[in-house]
């Protein structure tokens, strides 16, 4: 993705957080020569060789796991907050703009069976069950009940090989236009806008004892 120099987001436990934290991503590899998305939960690790992975799986139904040759490469993205920024809070004439934080990650991807897939499924689920009332675990599922349902996924690994993050909050103004901007997002009703406001007043307070 196109990522202004000033934006770039290199810090890499930030993005680790990040990607934990927003971890309903996309899926994007080509289908019929054409561009094909799936809306997906991952789970970031290590493999055996401790190389960073993404793992996941889709519906067996789903055409786009057919269309993906072994170890090709995919995309997969990754979207956080985001928030209107309007040019009415600058102190002078300006255009509108978009603050957001975003993470694409590319990678090679393998099909996983088996105890790999079950291994995914059951990581997968004690992450979201986690401090949750009546929590269920996939060991707990029958396995009649658990066998007949994992038929119906694809499950598949993907190792990274490149992040490219981008942090636009606002970074090319001064810090009366900046401490406005997030004053104006702090008081909307909007939870993204606070969001945004939240994550700009981090950068600043990290700027500052850098």
């Amino acid at each position: 993705m196109y990522i202004h120099p000033i934006n770039i987001w290199e810090d890499e436990p930030q993005i680790i957080a990040f990607i934990r934290q927003n971890a309903f991503g996309t899926l994007v590899a080509q289908v019929n020569q054409r561009p094909h998305g799936t809306h997906l939960p991952f789970v970031l690790d290590k493999n055996s060789d401790g190389k960073a992975i993404l793992t996941g799986h889709i519906a067996r139904a789903n055409p786009q796991w057919k269309s993906i040759p072994d170890q090709s490469e995919v995309l997969v993205m990754f979207q956080g907050p985001h928030a209107y920024i309007s040019s009415s809070w600058y102190n002078h004439e300006n255009v509108p703009t978009w603050n957001y934080l975003a993470v694409h990650v590319y990678g090679k991807i393998r099909i996983i069976e088996g105890e790999e897939l079950l291994d995914h499924l059951k990581t997968l689920v004690n992450i979201y069950e986690e401090g949750r009332p009546n929590r269920v675990t996939v060991e707990g599922m029958s396995d009649n009940y658990l066998q007949s349902q994992i038929r119906a996924l694809v499950g598949f690994e993907i190792v990274i090989t490149e992040v490219q993050a981008s942090a636009k909050l606002s970074q090319n103004r001064d810090e009366t236009n900046y401490d406005n901007i997030v004053a104006q997002l702090s008081k909307s009703e909007l939870d993204l806008d606070k969001k945004i406001a939240s994550e700009m007043k981090e950068f600043k307070n990290r700027k500052k004892k850098s």
